[in-house]
C-alpha cells in the first residue's frame, strides 16, 4: 500500500497545523518536529542537532569525518550520501524524466518538478505556526522558523559573526577575505559578489550603458537596478503603503529616509564606482573614501 500511494498520489496524513499532507504516517511524525522544535538526535562532536537522523549521519560526514564513499565514474566528484551522487549523475546523463504538464519544464528529481508544480497552483501548504507565514516550499518554511527561534547555524571562524542562512555568512566572510572576483570591463570597478550575485554587476554594467530595463507605465520614471525599485515606485500611484512602524521624525528627510529601510530602496549613487546607499549623507561619506585614496 505505501509504494502504491507514490503512483497514486494520495496522502492521507495531514498536519493539524498548517493542512501539509504526507503519503506515510513516519512522515508526518517528522513534519511535526518543524512546529515544535524537536530535534531529537544530537551530534556529539559539536552542538548541531537535527529532526532526523539521515539530517545527522550527512552532518558527521561533512563536518567531521569527511568521508565520501560515494563516488562519480565519470569525473572526480565523491559525495557523502548516494542521493547526492543520483543527482550529480544526472548533470552527466542530461536526464530529466519528471515531466510538467503545464509547460515545457522537466526536472532530474520528482521532488523539483513537485516545487515547480506549486508556481501553477499557487498553493503554499507550508504554514508557520507561529505567525501565519505561508510557504511553498519546505526549505523556505525551515529557514523561516529561524526567526522564531533565533537559531543562526553558520558560524564565522575568524570573529563571533553567525548567520541564519549560509548566502548569508558567505557575504559576510568577503569581508574578511577582500576578495572582489567581479571587474566591470569599462571602468574597473571590482565587487566583492558571490556567484550567485553576479546580476548586481550587471545592473552596475548599465550606468555606463545608460540601459534601464525597469520602466513605470504610468509615468517616464525608469530604474536601472533592481525591478524591486520599479514595484516601490508603483506604490506612488497605488497609494498602497504595507509598511507600519511607530517611527516619528521633526523633517520629513529623515522620515524618507528611514522609509527606504523599508523598501531597501537605493536612490543615491557613487559615480565613481556604482556604489548605492538608500540615504545623501551615506553617499557623502562614501564619496570620501574616493578623496583619501587620491
Amino acid at each position: 500500500i505505501r509504494h502504491l500511494r507514490k503512483h497514486s498520489g494520495e496522502k492521507p496524513y495531514m498536519c493539524g497545523e498548517c493542512g501539509y499532507r504526507t503519503e506515510h504516517k513516519s512522515g508526518l511524525s517528522i513534519h511535526m518536529r518543524t512546529h515544535t522544535g524537536e530535534r531529537p538526535y544530537k551530534c556529539d562532536l559539536c552542538n548541531y542537532s537535527a529532526v532526523q537522523k539521515a539530517n545527522l549521519d550527512q552532518h558527521l560526514a561533512a563536518k567531521h569525518t569527511g568521508e565520501k564513499p560515494y563516488r562519480c565514474d565519470q569525473c572526480d566528484y565523491s559525495a557523502s550520501r548516494k542521493y547526492s551522487l543520483d543527482i550529480h549523475l544526472a548533470k552527466h546523463t542530461g536526464d530529466k524524466p519528471y515531466k510538467c504538464d503545464r509547460c515545457d519544464y522537466s526536472a532530474a528529481r520528482k521532488s523539483l518538478l513537485d516545487n515547480h508544480l506549486l508556481k501553477h497552483s499557487g498553493e503554499k501548504p507550508y504554514m508557520c505556526g507561529e505567525c501565519g507565514y505561508r510557504t511553498a516550499r519546505k526549505f523556505h518554511l525551515s529557514l523561516h522558523m529561524r526567526i522564531h527561534t533565533g537559531e543562526k547555524p553558520y558560524k564565522c571562524d575568524q570573529c563571533d559573526y553567525s548567520a541564519a542562512q549560509k548566502c548569508d555568512l558567505d557575504k559576510h566572510l568577503v569581508k574578511h577575505s577582500g576578495e572582489k572576483p567581479y571587474m566591470c570591463g569599462e571602468c574597473g570597478y571590482r565587487a566583492a559578489l558571490r556567484a550567485a550575485q553576479k546580476s548586481d554587476v550587471s545592473n552596475y554594467m548599465r550606468t555606463h550603458t545608460g540601459q534601464n530595463p525597469y520602466k513605470c507605465d504610468q509615468c517616464d520614471y525608469s530604474a536601472t537596478a533592481k525591478k524591486s525599485y520599479l514595484s516601490n515606485h508603483m506604490r506612488t500611484h497605488t497609494g498602497e503603503n504595507p509598511y507600519e512602524c511607530d517611527y516619528s521624525a521633526t523633517r520629513k528627510s529623515y522620515l524618507d529616509d528611514h522609509q527606504r529601510e523599508h523598501t531597501q530602496e537605493k536612490p543615491y549613487m557613487c559615480d565613481t564606482c556604482g556604489y548605492r546607499t538608500a540615504t545623501k549623507n551615506e553617499l557623502s561619506v562614501h564619496i570620501k573614501t574616493h578623496v583619501a585614496k587620491n
